[in-house]
């Protein structure tokens, strides 16, 4: 443990590490809303606040690349494709109560499974890694930039084929909806109310 993690302990947080904490319960706040709300758009505004506080997560532990990272690729993209995709598949913008499936038990014990898991990854892989907050960028654009490209690029283009993927559905699925609004009977009624009966024949004569 260095210098610096012995100086500051749990019992003496400085403010950043406040900052911190204060940032990270917002951002809780804000995925708990959106994954219980029934406004489909609600949703995805509430995304927006939670994938911004990961921003401000990230600028706290002076990853200032990832944090605009954050906020040009799933602020700015991710969001935007989530509207899109709303407005293409005419889903309700009001109270939905088909959004929620009944299987709210089953996804929060997943949920917290997956959370358990991640947390104890993440202890387990940095328990013995201190972050001076307040010393120089560990990191750079280039070094973030090589690692991406080189050992997650793989995870890279797989994540642009599923957006890609979610856009083409979205059409899709707008395309069969307009499609499916052109019944026979609708065509029927249509032509019938285009044809004229004998006695209209004789009443134009």
């Amino acid at each position: 443990m260095s210098l610096a993690a012995a100086q500051h302990g749990f019992l003496s947080p400085t403010g950043v590490e406040i900052a911190f904490l204060l940032v990270g319960l917002v951002t809780f706040g804000a995925a708990l809303v959106s994954v219980t709300t029934r406004q489909l758009v609600h949703a995805a505004l509430w995304l927006v606040v939670a994938l911004g506080g990961l921003a401000v997560e990230y600028l706290l532990l002076t990853a200032e690349f990832i944090a605009w990272v954050q906020v040009l690729i799933y602020v700015g993209s991710v969001v935007v494709l989530l509207l899109f995709g709303l407005m293409l598949t005419k889903a309700p913008i009001g109270r939905s109560p088909d959004a929620d499936s009944g299987n709210r038990w089953a996804a929060l014990t997943v949920a917290v499974a997956a959370a358990v898991a991640l947390v104890w990854v993440v202890v387990d892989a940095f328990r013995a890694t201190w972050i001076a907050l307040d010393g120089p960028p560990a990191g750079s654009t280039r070094v973030t930039g090589a690692s991406l490209f080189r050992h997650w690029v793989l995870p890279f283009e797989a994540l642009s084929v599923l957006l890609l993927a979610a856009l083409v559905g979205a059409i899709v699925l707008s395309r069969k909806a307009k499609a499916g609004s052109d019944t026979p009977d609708a065509v029927t009624a249509g032509r019938a109310a285009t044809v004229d009966t004998p006695g209209e024949k004789e009443g134009a004569r």
